[in-house]
């Protein structure tokens, strides 16, 4: 069986295919058609970005769908909730599936045996939310465990564990997956962080024939400080024409997120002279914050806004120097006293 987060994972990428695959049949949404919204996925992948409640039975579904979008059209498409809406069905009933094979493994939770749950990792999620224990409380009693594997001695002192702390009777299956809810939303969250907007990005970067590299495939962008490396650097990191960022924020924590971005901007243009810097972004940022990023980087763009930047960003790759918008000038160098000290 799959992991909470391995199969949240696979389903978070079919969702992005899904997503993106409705993107490419309507030209960026702008001309959703009810064509496009006759598989019922996708119905209810764009119910959710529209902010519909779903209607599964109504037969003039993808009909009034496009009705309710053009009703709204000034009211943002949800990206997030369109796509995360068919992760978290997916999820629970893998949760829900989890659960049964635990109750039935343990006979009703009350044999825990030591090669069972040695052999059967992923299913810890379900014996830590019964003992009711945060991950570091859990390893304090047993060790480091991981739904992904552990040791068996480990395994022997979780059912130890188990053993002397669970009574069957007052398992409650409702509470355990109202629990484990925490558990989805934070997996959730990280994926989304981690794939789905970017995802976006190189999408979008590969419909206008942009070559990029992503953050994954390359050691690192020199920098005047330090050598880091950017969401995507374009083409390619040891002669690049372009950087982008891609962040999502909340006004609590846009200013802090805008200060590091901006540092990064500032060390990377300021060595390469002519280097495009780019943020997109989604989210709450605030006006303040984003006005003050546009001042260091050259674009700051919504997510929304990705085939008109990678536009842009391929007129930038094909020599177009109106592109560039900020030169950035900045050096580190001894003072002369300094560099006099170690000439002698």
């Amino acid at each position: 069986m799959k992991t909470i987060y391995q199969l949240a994972k696979e389903a978070m990428t079919v969702e992005i295919e899904r997503y993106l695959n409705l993107l490419n049949l309507s030209n960026g949404l702008e001309n959703v058609q009810e064509a496009h919204l006759l598989e019922l996925d996708t119905a209810k992948l764009f119910a959710a970005g529209i902010g519909v409640e779903f209607l599964e039975n109504d037969s003039d579904l993808a009909k009034k769908l496009i009705e309710e979008r053009r009703r709204k059209s000034a009211v943002p498409f949800d990206v997030e909730q369109a796509v995360t809406m068919g992760v978290y069905n997916k999820v629970r009933l893998h949760v829900i599936t989890l659960f049964e094979v635990a109750e039935q493994l343990t006979n009703g939770f009350t044999t825990f045996d030591t090669d069972t749950l040695h052999q059967n990792s992923v299913l810890l999620p379900i014996f830590q939310n019964i003992l009711a224990l945060s991950k570091a409380q859990l390893k304090k009693k047993v060790g480091a465990v991981s739904d992904t594997g552990f040791s068996k001695p480990s395994a022997a002192r979780l059912a130890e564990l188990l053993k002397n702390t669970v009574k069957p009777h007052q398992i409650s299956k409702t509470k355990i997956l109202q629990r484990l809810e925490m558990t989805m939303e934070g997996i959730v969250r990280d994926l989304v962080g981690r794939i789905l907007f970017e995802e976006i990005v190189a999408h979008a970067l590969s419909s206008q024939e942009v070559q990029y590299m992503r953050e994954s495939e390359y050691s690192s962008l020199t920098g005047v400080i330090y050598d880091f490396r950017a969401d995507f650097v374009i083409p390619e990191p040891d002669n690049p024409v372009a950087f982008i960022e891609v962040r999502k924020s909340s006004s609590r924590h846009a200013s802090l997120y805008a200060k590091d971005k901006m540092f990064s901007a500032l060390n990377w243009k300021g060595k390469h002279k002519r280097l495009i810097g780019v943020m997109i972004v989604e989210g709450d940022w605030t006006q303040a914050t984003l006005q003050t990023m546009a001042k260091v980087f050259d674009y700051v763009v919504p997510l929304n806004k990705c085939t008109e930047l990678a536009q842009i960003l391929k007129r930038a790759t094909q020599g177009d120097e109106s592109v560039l918008k900020w030169l950035v000038k900045l050096s580190i160098q001894p003072s002369k006293k300094f560099a006099q000290s170690i000439k002698n």
